[in-house]
């Protein structure tokens, strides 16, 4: 399978969770103000015409996209992994998560805050009132290792969105010390580890190409 990614965006979640599958994939980067795939010089906009990562092509040649549905894609794949949960109140809870972390964390708190074009009242506008998001998450968090009783896939996406605390100074962790104490252990998680590590590396090198661009 094909995964289209951009470094240290959401679709690092999807790298984290075949990581923790162990599953053979072909990561294909993506430049952002472009949409070109960087190894052959194509219009991403051929695969996914919103442009958008994660976009997944199965080995069956099925295109995916929107993050939600390609982690739950891995987790049903590899049931092996223990990445999903297979039915009932379970599986209604991992979606639950997802949900929560795609429109209240993701797209509600993080995107605003970290764009540029955004002016200073909109994003204290969006802090304002979303910051209460991250209150109701560390308060949950209290005692758990995980948002469900096992590492999930919703685990690889939380960390995912966490991490962009790097790139938003207004959110700083140590007001959530739940959630703090909660990304600086699954940091250290091997599939996480390594994620990371390699998802920086290929944004230092995109940042130098935009310097060179410049």
């Amino acid at each position: 399978m094909d995964l289209y990614f951009s470094p240290l965006a959401c679709s690092m979640a999807t790298r984290v969770a075949l990581y923790e599958a162990g599953a053979d994939a072909t990561y294909l980067e993506v430049d952002p103000p472009t949409k070109t795939v960087l190894k052959d010089g194509s219009d991403f906009r051929a695969v996914n015409p919103i442009g958008l990562v994660p976009t997944l092509r199965t080995d069956e040649g099925v295109v995916l996209t929107e993050n939600a549905a390609i982690l739950q894609y891995v987790a049903d794949r590899f049931p092996q992994s223990g990445l999903g949960a297979t039915q009932g109140i379970a599986r209604t809870r991992l979606h639950q998560w997802l949900c929560f972390i795609g429109t209240e964390l993701h797209k509600g708190l993080f995107i605003p805050v970290l764009d540029r074009k955004a002016s200073q009242e909109v994003k204290a506008y969006m802090l304002e009132k979303n910051l209460s998001r991250l209150d109701y998450l560390d308060n949950y968090l209290k005692g758990r290792e995980f948002l469900l009783d096992h590492f999930s896939v919703a685990d690889a996406y939380l960390v995912t969105v966490i991490n962009w605390t790097m790139a938003t100074p207004p959110i700083e962790l140590a007001k959530w010390p739940n959630v703090k104490a909660y990304y600086e252990r699954l940091r250290q998680r091997p599939s996480i580890a390594k994620a990371i590590a390699e998802e920086f590396e290929l944004y230092k090198a995109e940042l130098a190409r935009k310097k060179a661009a410049a």
